[in-house]
């Protein structure tokens, strides 16, 4: 499993998918061997996760050096030196490392996952020399419209992107919309070879965390609490029409700091919500707040009044990872998405139906006033069938097929 995001990375969902993956497999007849970097790679790192790492799991961890932290100069370093990405060293260190496990190891599969690109360009090197099948994981799509801007970057990418769905024996998508988009890019991958792979939560660190959260306490007591929980990206989760439409029910009278918050946990993107909430003269209505430990950033939305959804209509084809976790906490839900994307197909999947566009203040104020007067209705909360098929024990039963079929193929 050739995967850049593992513990002790923090700061990225993506390490949820590869470290349950690798946590529940082996009940399902598959030995996981983790190919990764050095911790001094990531930019942030937590021990919370890394007890969760099961025992005697081999887990390798390759030299890399992130180009922006350790090779540049002034803060600039050479263009090429993230290209694809910035932690290209890898490529070397892991190809190495990759070979020595392929030497003294038998193994049945291959499973790299991107958006670090290099983790594809590994896991490519390594099928060229062994032969195995490769189920390679799409978090994000790749080369996209306007992404990345750089148009040198987006050449490398889309080269990446075209090796990949070509050599690999599937590719696998987080979304119908993804799978669709790249069926229709490269028309001429047969459609078996495309899967999806819905990301989800771990029931297991839920149950924990609700044992140690005790009884459910509010979290600003007195105010109707609205909890975002994770990044804020200037572009696809712009919160401009999210705090005008605050400054919209201020100005009716319909919410106050007295009864009212909306907290951001973990934006990465303070100062940009800070100066938005100034200009709209919301700031008394928000509460900017630094990461936690995952398990209390669990309890944290186990114990909102509502957990905030926000998309932009540019992501359409992607679903945050953290739905999944709002759909398991059994809070209700606002959605701040085009009714026409992914994300708002899961939540009215779930039974969450109520949606209002990103874009849209008004409607985002509305939605809001109508949450407010109605809060106790189960139409805001995700249903308790579609919250245990989204957990990810159910997903790695889906890979876990996906690598028999893809082994049975081989040995035909």
């Amino acid at each position: 499993m050739v995967a850049f995001h593992f513990p002790p990375a923090a700061g990225s969902s993506g390490i949820q998918r590869t470290l349950r993956f690798a946590q529940y497999l082996p009940a399902l007849g598959w030995e996981p061997t983790v190919l990764s970097v050095h911790p001094r790679a990531h930019e942030r790192t937590s021990t919370d996760l890394m007890g969760d790492i099961a025992p005697g799991m081999t887990v390798v961890r390759s030299l890399a050096l992130d180009a922006a932290r350790h090779l540049s100069i002034g803060g600039r370093y050479p263009s090429f030196l993230g290209r694809p990405d910035r932690w290209q060293s890898w490529r070397l260190g892991g190809l190495i490392d990759g070979l020595a496990l392929l030497r003294r190891s038998r193994f049945d599969a291959l499973w790299s996952t991107y958006p670090i690109a290099t983790a594809h360009q590994i896991a490519a090197a390594l099928q060229r020399r062994c032969g195995l099948p490769w189920i390679a994981d799409f978090r994000d799509p790749m080369a996209q419209d306007g992404y990345p801007e750089d148009p040198r970057t987006w050449r490398s990418f889309q080269r990446i992107e075209q090796a990949t769905l070509e050599r690999a024996t599937r590719s696998v998508f987080t979304t119908p919309g993804a799978a669709r988009h790249y069926r229709e890019r490269y028309p001429s991958i047969p459609d078996e070879r495309i899967a999806v792979i819905e990301n989800g939560y771990d029931e297991n660190t839920f149950a924990a965390a609700e044992a140690e959260g005790g009884q459910r306490t509010s979290l600003e007591p007195g105010r109707t609490t609205l909890l975002h929980s994770g990044i804020v990206y200037p572009s696809e989760r712009d919160p401009t029409q999210l705090l005008e439409a605050l400054a919209i029910l201020k100005a009716n009278a319909l919410i106050t700091p007295d009864n009212f918050c909306l907290r951001f946990r973990a934006s990465a993107h303070n100062g940009l919500i800070e100066n938005l909430a100034r200009s709209a003269g919301v700031t008394e209505l928000i509460r900017l707040l630094p990461p936690i430990p995952y398990r209390e950033a669990l309890q944290e939305m186990l114990q909102a009044d509502a957990l905030l959804v926000m998309q932009a209509s540019n992501c359409n084809a992607q679903i945050p990872a953290k739905v999944y976790e709002y759909l398991r906490a059994r809070r209700p839900i606002l959605a701040l998405t085009d009714p026409a994307g992914d994300t708002a197909q899961v939540l009215r999947n779930a039974g969450v139906a109520a949606v209002a566009s990103l874009a849209s203040a008004p409607a985002i104020a509305d939605l809001i006033k109508h949450f407010m007067a109605s809060a106790r209705s189960p139409d805001w909360v995700a249903s308790a069938d579609a919250a245990q098929r989204a957990s990810r024990q159910a997903r790695t039963v889906e890979l876990a097929r996906l690598l028999d079929l893809a082994s049975a193929e081989l040995a035909l």
